[in-house]
């Protein structure tokens, strides 16, 4: 499980960058969907899906289904998505 903080209404998707929420450090995801009827939700699943290598369904949503701060699950995670996660969000490089 990991933590995301939204941002909908982007100019482009972008999966990366880090905020310091009061629940910790969370991976920041730019999406183009607005926040209406879970487009944004449902786009930020997606692009998480893509930037790590995996199967839109096996990322769910774990929280956080109305607010901009939400937390994702892995179904199976593959070796090194805990790495490939911090390095997305603190940018160091993958």
């Amino acid at each position: 499980m990991f933590a995301v903080r939204v941002k909908p209404g982007a100019s482009r998707t972008r999966v990366g960058g880090r905020y310091d929420g009061a629940g910790g450090p969370a991976l920041v995801v730019a999406v183009t969907a607005r926040a209406v009827d879970g487009a944004a939700t449902a786009a930020v699943l997606g692009a998480v899906a893509e930037s790590l290598g995996l199967r839109r369904s096996a990322v769910r949503l774990r929280s956080g289904r109305t607010s901009r701060d939400k937390v994702l699950a892995v179904d199976v995670a593959p070796p090194g998505l805990a790495a490939r996660v911090t390095a997305l969000r603190d940018g160091t490089g993958t």
